[in-house]
């Protein structure tokens, strides 16, 4: 039997799945409003003195040669996806000419086609990446960031909500991946270079075919507090 087409899914289909992740977040929402806050003082914004390191620093492939942000690559298989959305999370360079919003535009870009879970995707973004004025008090330190993954696997409560939404809970293709690694921090503090590690953990929800021929992003879990 030939599927529908995805602009032909009903509107139910799409809000049931929006329902049941925001189910699965909804445990998390009391941690959104410290983190987004991304004040100055945060662990973690501003490289501290004591993190002094030395060695090399390899900073994700992010811009071309002239400096404008890369895309992300279009890919059709959901692991490989995921792994590109850490990557679009967490490699940034506050020293160079990309701004905070075009890191979030780029994310935004790989949303939903259907556009019903973009404020929300825009608000989780907001979570991984500094605020405005975080921005810039990094930039004066010259502060990069990458992420080094350690693991990616499909949620145990994941299948479960898959179970109990029944076959028409969400679009086909439909999953989500918990992610873990370490994320890296680089910059210059007092003119001299320091760095500085911090494990991560989240869940990206994404969907890929045969709802779409690749792979969209719908909603991520705030950071550090995956789906297990």
């Amino acid at each position: 039997m030939l599927r529908e087409a995805p602009d032909q899914f009903p509107t139910r289909r799409v809000l049931v799945a929006a329902t049941v992740c925001l189910a699965l977040l909804a445990a998390l929402i009391f941690a959104t409003v410290s983190f987004r806050s991304g004040t100055p003082s945060d662990p973690g914004l501003v490289p501290a003195p004591e993190l002094h390191g030395s060695g090399s620093w390899t900073l994700g492939a992010t811009e071309d040669t002239s400096g404008v942000l890369r895309p992300l690559s279009p890919t059709a298989d959901p692991e490989t996806f995921a792994r590109r959305v850490a990557a679009g999370l967490f490699d940034w360079d506050t020293a160079g000419a990309t701004s905070r919003n075009t890191y979030v535009e780029r994310l935004v870009a790989v949303g939903d086609p259907s556009g019903e879970s973009t404020p929300g995707l825009v608000a989780d973004i907001a979570g991984y990446l500094p605020n405005d004025e975080a921005w810039r008090q990094l930039r004066s330190y010259s502060t990069r960031q990458r992420i080094e993954l350690d693991s990616l696997s499909v949620p145990t409560l994941w299948e479960q909500a898959l179970a109990e939404a029944g076959p028409d809970g969400f679009a086909p293709g439909t999953t989500a991946y918990t992610v873990t690694g370490v994320r890296h921090r680089a910059g210059i503090w007092e003119s001299e270079p320091v760095t500085s590690s911090h494990d991560v953990a989240f869940t990206v929800f994404i969907v890929c075919g045969p709802t779409y021929p690749e792979c969209h992003l719908l909603r991520l879990s705030l950071l550090d507090e995956p789906l297990d």
